[in-house]
């Protein structure tokens, strides 16, 4: 006799214009929900949904309601609440096939994390936050720059170790990142008194941030200073997402989530390099692929280790470090970089890169893709072949991979005007104008959606040297008006300084601002 038909259904939930309806066949006896089959996904096309997801406008209800302790299946405190059974609708409805893609990455790099947040003295099950604030995809680059797994902004990267040059971001690179992130939330855990969810929160806002609003609602129930408007939505959704994805990933038969394809626990050998290599030759040297060698070690930028670096620590695919060292001591040192990066300086012409670097002139014009050898820019980056067995594969990496993530919306409020919004959003009235095509209108009703950030795309950044200024204010100085005096962002200047969005300055306050070389405008 034939089984029955799977029942069909659809989860509709508010605000979820960010992502598709999803039509899900739930299979009513073993409680398995199959969605139905979907075409190959391109790894770019993989990260947008993953940002579609973890950027999602959510409007989760203003009261807790009922609040349940789950049966003690963590480490760290987990309650479930009308908040949290929200955000958990959420990951099993509309966003349930991401979420199912984070699922199956979680189990290649949660072991790693798990022990790295042990040995840190920290809740294993703590690990999980990676989940919410990156899915596990070390592609995604937010708007306001933050990177990793973690999704570090550069500033708070660097006070935890993690380095970012021209060459290598470490704050993509698994465990050092981890282990940034887990000595991160063993301060912010200090910081407030072991209140795990204030820590959690401020990971998201800022420690400054999540100290005003303790100041401004004399409480530090976490659930209670979500019920004012001080803290952004995105903090006051960011426990709640942690305690979904903890309830979920823990128990994801239970919540329809069956034969789920995971991923093999990360896994891979170490080998040393004594000085700046290129991966192509480790590809010949070890057997493994270019690709697999970039996706092991994700902080590597371009197509070498950092020159000037010794004794440098590659991942290679397991198996393939056998007699490595044997090999690698039998590469002649100047064979060992095939290639060089030249930034073109007044007085450089092609004949003088060939003769001083002892290549061919023709070798640079095809590597490069010269159309014009004497149409050299002061600052263009060359890739010099060093020797006659070059690939257009260094060229490829001159810009950096990082994907932007969606752009930032706003939700217009009473009482707000564009000029209003541009000051509060660190923009201008004209880039609104053009990003919403509201020409010369400036009508605007409360509840409509409009773009502050600029258009997604794959940007080239050039790393540059930064360096730490203390500002003393002067009468009459605006953030707006110090940011552009040294180019910096107004957000970023309110962000090293933990200072509010209406925080007024006083003449003979310091601001402390990490600017590029003694950059000013």
């Amino acid at each position: 006799m034939a089984s029955p038909a799977p029942q069909v259904s659809t989860v509709r939930l508010h605000n979820e214009a960010s992502l598709p309806l999803v039509a899900q066949s739930i299979d009513e006896e073993a409680g398995c929900v199959v969605l139905p089959p979907e075409e190959l996904v391109r790894v770019g096309d993989e990260t947008t949904a993953d940002e579609a997801l973890l950027n999602a406008d959510l409007t989760p209800p203003q009261d807790v309601g009922t609040v349940v302790e789950p049966e003690p299946l963590f480490d760290f405190p987990v309650v479930e609440n009308d908040k949290v059974r929200y955000l958990v609708d959420y990951y099993t409805g509309p966003g349930r096939r991401t979420f199912t893609r984070w699922l199956q990455r979680s189990s290649r790099y949660l072991p790693m994390m798990r022990e790295v947040f042990k040995r840190e003295g920290l809740p294993q099950d703590l690990a999980t936050l990676a989940m919410v604030e990156s899915g596990f995809n070390s592609n995604a680059h937010s708007w306001a720059n933050a990177v990793g797994h973690w999704q570090f902004i550069e500033s708070t990267g660097r006070m935890y170790g993690l380095e970012n040059t021209w060459w290598r971001d470490e704050r993509r690179d698994m465990e050092k990142a981890t282990l940034a992130a887990a000595r991160y939330l063993k301060d912010l855990y200090q910081r407030f008194d072991g209140n795990w969810y204030l820590a959690v929160a401020s990971y998201n806002a800022g420690p400054g941030k999540m100290s005003r609003a303790i100041k401004k609602y004399h409480s530090t129930d976490f659930w209670e200073l979500c019920k004012g408007s001080y803290l952004r939505a995105e903090t006051k959704n960011y426990v709640p997402k942690l305690l979904a994805a903890l309830l979920i990933s823990k128990q994801p038969v239970k919540y329809g989530f069956c034969e789920l394809d995971y991923q093999a626990p990360l896994a891979f050998d170490t080998v040393i390099l004594s000085e700046a290599t290129d991966l192509e030759l480790i590809t010949e040297l070890t057997g493994a692929s270019y690709d697999e060698l970039k996706r092991l070690n994700p902080e590597l930028k371009r197509w070498c280790t950092p020159p000037g670096e010794t004794n440098y620590r590659l991942r290679v695919p397991t198996g393939c470090a056998g007699g490595f060292d044997e090999k690698y001591a039998q590469v002649p040192s100047s064979e060992r970089a095939r290639y060089k990066r030249h930034q073109i300086t007044s007085g450089d012409t092609l004949l003088k890169l060939a003769h001083t670097y002892h290549i061919r002139v023709d070798d640079i014009i095809s590597l490069n893709k010269i159309s014009n050898p004497r149409a050299l820019r002061i600052g263009q980056n060359l890739i010099l072949p060093l020797h006659r067995d070059y690939t257009s594969r260094p060229l490829a990496e001159l810009q950096d991979d990082y994907l932007r993530s969606k752009r930032r919306n706003y939700t217009v409020r009473s009482g707000d005007s564009l000029w209003s919004i541009a000051r509060k959003c660190d923009v201008t009235e004209k880039q609104l104008r053009v990003w919403n095509r509201l020409g010369w209108s400036n009508v605007i009703q409360p509840g409509q959606r409009l773009v502050v950030s600029a258009p997604s795309s794959r940007v080239a950044s050039r790393s540059k040297a930064l360096k730490k200024v203390v500002y003393q204010v002067r009468s009459g100085d605006t953030l707006w008006g110090i940011g552009r005096q040294f180019s910096v962002q107004t957000r970023d200047i309110r962000q090293w300084n933990d200072l509010t969005e209406d925080h007024i300055l006083q003449p003979g306050d310091e601001l402390t601002l990490l600017v590029h070389g003694d950059r000013r405008s």
